[in-house]
């Protein structure tokens, strides 16, 4: 039973890899204890989403996902 955290972008390159199982179920406090310290301070900015089962949380604490969820983390967007 397992959950796949998705980084993209600059988080992906904090974290070194595109993707981690983790073990399911998976609420916030869980992902902030599976993505290490410096991509939970990131994700603690308000800019930054989550998304779970391919929707944007409207509150990224009330996540829980369950076994076979993807967990995307959404960097803030930036353009011109």
């Amino acid at each position: 039973m397992s959950v796949t955290i998705l980084f993209l972008g600059p988080l992906r390159d904090l974290a070194g890899e595109a993707e981690r199982e983790v073990a399911a179920p998976l609420d916030w406090d869980g992902l902030l204890g599976a993505v290490g310290t410096d991509i939970a301070a990131q994700l603690e900015d308000e800019r930054v989403n989550v998304a779970c089962k391919g929707k944007v949380l409207a509150d990224k604490r009330a996540l829980m996902a369950e076994d076979g969820d993807e967990v995307a983390l959404l960097p803030p967007v930036s353009g011109g």
